[in-house]
Parts: structure tokens; C-alpha cells; sequence
């Protein structure tokens, strides 16, 4: 699999997603239920041995005791995936962003990035210094840094304003994160409008961009989306999909099968056609 540079860091062209090691399910309570009752830390050791076999070398998953421990244990045992750290404020704890930060760095993350809820919050309430504050602090520890966000207007202004590492761009904005940046798990909505929207914003991003959320949380079919990554995925940018393998043990192969196929091969194709 092809590597795109992230900073100073190589990050294969497809990376697994912590989202349903979480439980984030985006289907419903009983779905994220059924997730965090599958995925047993040495469940989510033994996803990630695979997609490290697999030939994917990042994970993007949340900062929190939780995966910190598993990442600790699963990197103790000769484990290389490396983790990109997804940093958010915790209910009722005013500025835990900061804190969560200096904690990803200590436990080992190779790049750090502010929560997508979180992003689109700040901007739509216009806490830029919360943006800058980020943006420095990252920067100063000597990480690559980027941030996420549903909203292509968050995404403008981060291009526009911070000299980022990386920005992960969700095809979809299933919820309001304008009044909260937290995750919210009712009457999201997918709809493809906001993708091409994003998709237009993505195509004006000097950096690599990280696209995510491409499949609908689970919600859209497969090979349509993939089809859409064909057309929209550049030479700089990766692909970060979560992946429930209770649904198929053989999903991580035929992931990155679908990805070389509709990717990578129309990407050559391009690249050969311009030539």
C-alpha cells in the first residue's frame, strides 16, 4: 500500500478508525452497545495486529484511558501501528483538551488532532484563540498536528489561518455541532449534499487531507463511496474508515482490496492518462 507524508511521519494510503472500539456507532444505541460488548481490549489487540498485517500502519482513535491502555499493552508486545490521537473536551470539564494533549504525547501518540465536534464548535462560535491555543500547543510538542471537522466552513478557516499538518475532512454532518461539540447519537442525518460541499472544499486544501466518515457511519452502501473516494482522493491524502469485524472477520482484507480497486488503480489510471 502506498505511503502519503504527514508531517515527517509515512501514513499508508487506507487507516483504521477507533470509532467502534468506542462504541461511536452511528447506528443507533443497541448497535454501539453491541460494539463495546464485542470489542474486549484483546479484541481490539487482535484488530490491530491484522490491519498492521494488512499492510495499514495508523490508527485514528480518541485520546482516553481506555485506548491509551490498550495502545500501551498492544505496543508492549511488539505492536507498530502507529496512533494518531483524536483530543476533545470532556462533559463538564472545561478545557480537558489541554490536558488530553500533553497526556497523548506522553503515552505515545505520533500525531495529534482536535476532535471534529470540537472544531466545528469553536468555529461556529468563533473561539479562534481556542483554534490558535490548539494549533500552538501541538506544534510545540513537536507532533504533526490537524484538526477535524463535518463543516467545510470550519475547514476554511483552518486552511486559511493555521499552518496544519493535516486536516480530516467527514464527508457527512450528521448532527448540529454548533451548540455542542459532543457527540450526539439521535436523528443524525447523511446527506450527500453535504458531501459534495465537503468535496468541493477538500479540493481547495494544499495539505494532505484525512477523508473520514465515508461510508455514512456505516450508513450509505460500500462501493458507491468508494467509488466517490476514486474521484476524490489526491496523491497527499489517506482514507480513515472504522471497521466492526464482528460483521465479517475478513473485512479488513476486502477493505483494503476495495480501496486498492477503486483508489488506487483509478488514481494510476489518472496519473497515466495525464501523462
Amino acid at each position: 500500500m502506498r505511503k502519503v507524508a504527514i508531517g515527517k511521519v509515512q501514513v499508508s494510503g487506507l487507516c483504521i478508525g477507533g470509532n467502534p472500539f468506542a462504541g461511536f456507532s452511528h447506528q443507533g444505541n443497541e448497535r454501539s452497545r453491541e460494539m463495546t460488548e464485542y470489542f474486549t481490549p484483546e479484541r481490539i489487540k487482535e484488530t490491530l495486529r491484522a490491519a498492521e498485517y494488512a499492510g495499514i500502519n495508523t490508527l485514528f482513535a480518541r485520546a482516553d484511558d481506555h485506548i491509551i491502555a490498550v495502545l500501551r499493552d498492544y505496543w508492549g508486545n511488539g505492536g507498530t501501528i502507529q496512533w494518531f490521537a483524536q483530543v476533545c473536551e470532556e462533559k463538564d470539564k472545561a478545557d480537558s483538551w489541554k490536558t488530553w494533549i500533553q497526556t497523548s504525547l506522553e503515552s505515545g501518540a505520533t500525531a495529534i488532532y482536535i476532535h471534529g465536534g470540537e472544531t466545528d464548535f469553536w468555529h461556529a462560535n468563533s473561539l479562534f484563540d481556542n483554534l490558535r491555543e490548539a494549533f500552538r500547543m501541538i506544534r510545540d510538542c513537536g507532533a504533526p498536528v490537524g484538526f477535524a471537522g463535518h463543516r467545510p466552513e470550519s475547514h476554511e478557516w483552518v486552511r486559511d489561518n493555521l499552518d496544519v499538518d493535516f486536516q480530516m475532512c467527514s464527508h457527512y454532518n450528521p448532527t448540529d455541532r454548533t451548540r455542542s461539540p459532543h457527540h450526539i447519537s439521535v436523528d443524525e442525518k447523511w446527506n450527500d449534499d453535504d458531501r459534495k460541499r465537503m468535496l468541493k472544499t477538500i479540493a481547495t486544501i494544499e495539505k494532505p487531507v484525512v477523508h473520514y466518515k465515508v461510508f455514512a457511519g456505516g450508513n450509505k452502501p460500500i462501493i458507491p463511496a468508494f467509488e466517490v473516494l476514486g474521484n476524490a482522493v489526491r496523491n497527499n491524502d489517506v482514507v480513515c474508515v472504522g471497521m466492526f469485524i464482528k460483521d465479517d472477520q475478513d473485512m479488513i482484507r476486502k477493505d483494503i482490496a476495495l480501496f486498492e480497486k477503486y483508489v488506487e488503480k483509478l488514481k494510476a489510471q489518472g496519473q497515466q492518462n495525464n501523462d
